[in-house]
């Protein structure tokens, strides 16, 4: 049994600093609990008592009735070292603490962290936080987030962010404009006890885990995150953004979390050797994510491509070969002849596919499907990138044939982009995405979250 399961799959939960008030984070988290369905009992505490959200209130922490096991902390900063000693009298296992206002702070914060911690030793607790927005824990239909979500998607992505606000306006923006869920979310806050160590060790065991995101600004205990880490990546992908990499970045993670970064080309050379995939685009943590939860890892680095316009074939080349570890593969002589039987004869054609003259004389649909088959047949192909010309204009193009192949071959992941009218890209990627296929609108997205994938790929294939 994890010394982190409390935390994760809590049976019931105090919300200390709840609120009657609306917008109130102690009345939200409440109302966050009761969106997803928390099986679990929920025991507000205020002192006015009561009744919030249609729970009865409980007037102190002591006043609460056994076996609460989880504490949720909502009151400032000053009261937070004595609310732990409560809930650690009273017998939870784990708290989260929301405030801020410690060791990011100033001086006077440095030493009231130092009393929290001397609080959490006395009262043998666990403790997420402080400054944070909370964790989130969909198989359990759990979340300690303040923040408004209403009920979360749940899927096979974790994460694990050295800031608060990861659980969320975060994750409010992955559930408003994406089509994927997470199973696990940690926002460590100033991880005064819990940092990421204990996090990535519990999604190593996790089930529901199939893939890690990470975004650190420090570590806190370097040696065992790499050894927990070394052994993982041989099972799941585990995608880092480290923030603090250059001097301005690091002042300004000391006054977020009072981090205190490494030496980052020591620490990138050990993150390479443990199998961490480093990523440098916050926008990598959403959009790799929405890959990984959608479709299978490519099998290697070789990608087919699909493609309307020769200038889209130049760029892609030009990236791949700049920036990534992906390669254009010859294909076989079997699908270089399929391809050249779909094309007017005047193009020569191989991958990357310029599809757009096949579509000019047997229209958009034929083109694109029978080209991406026969790519997708090639034995030499790990995963396929297709650009869509879509507006009204043009005639329809039904795209269940694209999730057709999708199903056909479920080990070849399909990323597919636009180029035309955006009202008509946002109706394809509301129907791609629900259907498993992910989406991306900027041309250089499927590339550079293939490299990302490829790489954990060849991590965990590593000798």
């Amino acid at each position: 049994m994890s010394s982190l399961d409390s935390f994760f799959n809590p049976r019931s939960v105090a919300v200390i600093g709840a609120s009657a008030t609306p917008g109130k984070p102690g009345r939200t988290v409440i109302e966050n609990l009761m969106a997803n369905g928390f099986a679990g009992s929920i025991h507000p505490v205020n002192p006015r008592g009561g009744d919030i959200c249609g729970q009865p209130v409980s007037t102190s922490i002591d006043a609460l009735p056994d076996g609460v096991d989880m504490g949720i902390v909502m009151l400032p900063a000053a009261q937070t070292p004595q609310a732990v000693l409560d809930c650690g009298a009273k017998g939870m296992e784990s708290i989260v603490l929301a405030a801020g206002g410690f060791a990011e702070v100033d001086h006077a914060g440095k030493d009231l962290q130092a009393a929290l911690r001397a609080a959490i030793d006395k009262a043998g607790v666990r403790v997420l936080g402080p400054n944070t927005a909370g964790h989130i824990s969909t198989p359990a239909n759990f979340t300690s987030s303040f923040f408004p979500l209403g009920r979360l998607p749940k899927g096979p992505i974790s994460y694990i962010a050295q800031t608060g606000n990861f659980t969320g306006a975060m994750m409010r923006s992955i559930m408003s404009g994406e089509h994927y869920g997470v199973a696990r979310c940690i926002g460590l806050g100033n991880a005064v006890d819990i940092d990421e160590a204990d996090v990535l060790e519990f999604l190593a065991n996790d089930a529901e885990t199939k893939a890690i995101f990470v975004y650190l600004e420090s570590l806190h205990r370097p040696r065992e995150f790499l050894d927990i880490a070394r052994r993982i990546t041989r099972e799941k992908p585990v995608i880092m953004l480290k923030g603090g990499a250059t001097a301005d970045g690091a002042r300004a993670a000391l006054s977020h979390t009072a981090s205190l970064g490494s030496d980052d080309r020591v620490l990138d050379g050990a993150m390479r050797q443990a199998g961490i995939v480093r990523i440098d685009e916050f926008t990598h943590l959403f959009i790799a994510a929405k890959a990984a939860a959608m479709m299978p890892l490519p099998a290697g680095n070789r990608v087919g491509f699909v493609s309307p316009s020769g200038a889209f074939i130049v760029h892609a080349s030009d990236i791949c070969r700049q920036r990534t570890i992906l390669e254009f593969p010859a294909v076989t002589p079997e699908t270089q002849a399929r391809l050249e039987e779909i094309s007017p004869p005047f193009i020569n054609i191989t991958n990357p596919v310029d599809v757009f003259p096949s579509a000019t004389v047997h229209g958009m649909e034929f083109a694109w499907r029978e080209a991406m088959l026969a790519v997708l047949k090639d034995p030499n192909v790990d995963a396929l990138v297709s650009i869509l010309i879509l507006a009204e204009e043009l005639g329809p193009m039904r795209l269940e044939f694209i999730v057709d192949l999708a199903r056909q071959f479920p080990e070849k992941p399909i990323y597919i982009s636009f180029s035309g009218d955006e009202a008509s890209n946002a109706a394809a990627k509301a129907f791609l995405e629900p259907h498993g296929v992910p989406t991306f609108p900027r041309i250089e997205d499927p590339f550079k979250v293939l490299d990302i994938l490829a790489r954990a790929r060849a991590a965990m294939d590593r000798s």
